[in-house]
C-alpha cells in the first residue's frame, strides 16, 4: 500500500474517527474495536521469521522500528522510504473504522519475514509468537518520561480517550487505566520472561546514552553482520532530529482527523528526563511512593533519577 493510499484511506473513514472508549480483555483497557476484533487477533499465527517489536505507549517503539528495518535493509535509506512506518512495519492489534486497513490487513498482505509491532502487554501477545520462538525486541522507558510522552499523545491522537487534565492523567496512569493497561504489569511482566522466551529487553535511556552499543545489541540478536561504518549511517538517520523530519517516520502523513499535530508532534522532544518540567514536588513525592510500592521485590535496573 502507497503512502498516499493509506492517507486516502483515513480521510475516507471520515465521522467513524473518533476518540473510542477504552473496555477491558482479560483485565487490560484496549481501544474499543481492538476489543471487538479481539478473537482475530489474539488467534493471529506468525510466521518462524516473524520479528515483534514490543513496548508501552510512547517508549521509543518508532525509533526502534526505523533501527530494524535499516539493519534489515544494510542501512539503506531508500529501502526504507518505500512506505511509511506504519505501513512497513504493521502494528499488531490496531484496528480503525474502514476503509483503514486493521494491522492484520496488512500483514496479510506481506510475505514473511515481517517486522511487527505491538503494544500488548506479553500475557496478551498471540501465542504463535512464542510456540514459533520468534525474536522479540522489547523496549522499556522510565516511567516519568513515558507518562509525560503518553499524556502529549494522548492529546493529539484523536481516537484515543480524552486525557483530561494533567493532574488527573497521572492518576489514570498509576491506575493502570490508559490504553494498554498498567506499565508497572507491562515492564515486569516482560523482564520476568526475558530468558524463557529469548526476549532481548533494552532501555530507552541505555538507546539515548550509547546508541551504537544498542544498535549492535539488536545486530546481533538479529544474527546479523553489519560493517561499522553501515552502523554509523543507521544511527545517524536514526537520530531523534533526523526522523522528526523524516516524513516516512514521523507521522505528518497521517490527517489531521486522526493525528493532530497542532496539538502536539507525534515526535515531540525523546529526551531523557524531560518530567522534571511537569510534575510539582508533591506529584514527584506521590508518584515515588505509589512507584516504589508498584515495583516492589522487581530488580529491573531502571534510572529512576537523571
Amino acid at each position: 500500500m502507497e503512502k498516499l493510499a493509506y492517507k486516502e484511506a483515513i480521510l475516507k473513514a471520515g465521522d467513524a474517527l473518533r476518540r473510542f472508549p477504552l473496555r477491558n480483555v482479560r483485565g487490560v483497557p484496549l481501544m474499543e474495536p481492538i476489543a471487538q476484533n479481539w478473537d482475530s487477533i489474539s488467534s493471529f499465527n506468525p510466521d518462524p521469521s516473524d520479528i515483534l517489536i514490543s513496548t508501552y505507549p510512547k517508549a521509543g517503539t518508532t525509533w526502534t522500528q526505523e533501527i530494524v528495518d535499516l539493519l534489515l535493509h544494510k542501512g539503506d535509506a531508500e529501502a526504507c522510504k518505500r512506505a511509511p512506518t506504519v505501513v512497513r512495519i504493521p502494528f499488531l492489534e490496531i484496528v480503525t473504522p474502514p476503509p483503514i486497513p486493521s494491522g492484520l490487513e496488512l500483514l496479510s498482505q506481506m510475505k514473511p519475514p515481517r517486522v511487527i509491532k505491538t503494544h500488548l502487554p506479553i500475557q496478551l501477545v498471540p501465542e504463535g509468537f512464542w510456540k514459533n520462538k520468534c525474536k522479540v525486541i522489547y523496549i522499556a522507558r522510565n516511567a516519568k518520561d513515558t507518562l509525560v510522552s503518553y499524556f502529549y499523545f494522548d492529546q493529539m491522537n484523536l481516537t484515543q480517550p480524552e486525557p483530561g487534565p494533567w493532574d488527573g492523567y497521572i492518576h489514570k496512569f498509576m491506575k493502570g487505566e490508559l490504553a494498554w493497561g498498567s506499565w508497572y504489569d507491562h515492564v515486569k511482566g516482560y523482564w520476568e520472561e526475558r530468558e524463557k522466551k529469548n526476549i532481548l529487553y533494552l532501555f530507552y535511556e541505555d538507546m539515548k546514552e550509547n546508541t551504537r552499543r544498542e544498535v549492535e545489541r539488536i545486530m546481533r540478536y538479529l544474527d546479523l553482520s553489519i560493517p561499522d561504518d553501515v552502523i554509523t549511517q543507521i544511527i545517524k538517520l536514526t537520530s531523534f532530529k533526523v526522523m522528526k523530519d523524516n516524513p516516512m517516520a514521523n507521522y505528518t502523513f497521517i490527517p489531521k482527523s486522526l493525528f493532530d499535530h497542532s496539538r502536539s508532534p507525534f515526535m515531540r522532544k525523546g529526551e531523557v528526563g524531560d518530567w522534571v518540567n511537569h510534575f510539582s514536588p508533591e506529584q514527584v513525592k506521590m508518584f515515588d511512593e505509589d512507584y516504589e510500592r508498584q515495583m516492589k521485590n522487581s530488580n529491573i535496573p531502571f534510572r529512576t533519577t537523571i
